[in-house]
């Protein structure tokens, strides 16, 4: 049972006063053991547990708010020390929502490091975006578990996510499942070429459609459209608009956005968290407008 089902039916404020009144400080520390009595006699927990119920509580509640959302793509490999902290410095004064952290390969041993660095310094929540089962930890917040729908590859449709299950339940990561569907770009993406997949043509916005409607069906959590990292053409608008009127639940879109003026048409066309990663490895200064561009929709729509 995850956390969001633990705390099933509970009002969510008070969970959070009387933990923040009882407890202080000792919320998130491993090992500080206690006992809690509200209506099941002798349940115990850890403030580990307690601290991690109530994170995941904040997530849910953002992936179901009716908000735009921003969300930071991490690639380990592609950030110094240096860059990593200037960046983790930006997300938190530009109000961003997310760090998804992973990438569809990586050759250096930064993914636990970088997720740890980011806990350390940072209350934004940390999302595992896995390109394969190797990347996993604990210390996130939670994990997208990614099925790639649009392609007819089986390892990628559920061979990875079978090797992963036991792992990620052993690390007790709350598990957010997500259809994932590639859009052609403009050119070959590197989860294109690792996975052997396909992507959907831009300009076919029907085959998104039905693809993402399987997702939902099947009990996906999350719709991911993703044009790949440095993606010459971001998804288009038609394709969003005619996936989003489709389906009933949150859209993520990603791949290929460089500018605040992109992030704003995206989001007015429909998707409920915009993901950038790329244009900040080259320009970090750009994250501000990006942001700025991203909640201000939330201000027309609302």
């Amino acid at each position: 049972m995850g956390c969001f089902e633990t705390l099933c039916g509970l009002d969510f404020p008070v969970w959070k006063k009387i933990c923040g009144k009882k407890f202080g400080n000792n919320l998130g520390v491993s090992g500080k053991n206690f006992v809690w009595f509200f209506g099941r006699e002798n349940q115990a927990f850890t403030a580990f547990t307690i601290y991690r119920c109530i994170i995941v509580v904040m997530l849910y509640t953002k992936l179901k708010s009716s908000s735009k959302q921003l969300a930071i793509l991490i690639d380990p490999d592609k950030h110094s020390q240096e860059s990593l902290t200037q960046l983790v410095d930006l997300a938190e004064n530009a109000r961003t929502d997310f760090f998804f952290v992973g990438g569809s390969l990586l050759l250096e041993d930064r993914f636990e490091k970088t997720i740890s660095y980011i806990k350390e310094h940072s209350k934004i929540p940390v999302i595992i975006f896995p390109g394969n089962n190797y990347q996993i930890s604990a210390k996130a917040d939670a994990i997208l578990f990614l099925s790639l729908i649009s392609g007819r590859n089986p390892e990628y449709l559920i061979g990875q996510q079978v090797i992963a299950a036991p792992l990620i339940k052993e690390a007790k990561i709350e598990t957010i499942s997500t259809g994932y569907l590639l859009i052609d770009g403009g050119r070959v993406s590197t989860t294109s070429y690792i996975t052997q997949t396909v992507p959907i043509p831009n300009d076919k916005p029907d085959i998104a459609v039905a693809t993402a409607l399987a997702g939902e069906m099947l009990g996906m959590k999350l719709i991911y459209l993703e044009a790949g990292s440095g993606a010459v053409n971001s998804v288009s608008a038609e394709m969003i608009k005619a996936v989003k009127k489709n389906i009933s639940i949150p859209l993520i879109v990603g791949g290929g956005i460089r500018s605040a003026e992109q992030a704003e048409e995206i989001c007015k066309a429909g998707a409920d968290i915009i993901v950038v990663g790329n244009v900040l490895e080259k320009k970090p200064g750009l994250l501000m407008e990006i942001s700025l561009a991203v909640h201000s929709t939330n201000k027309v729509s609302g």
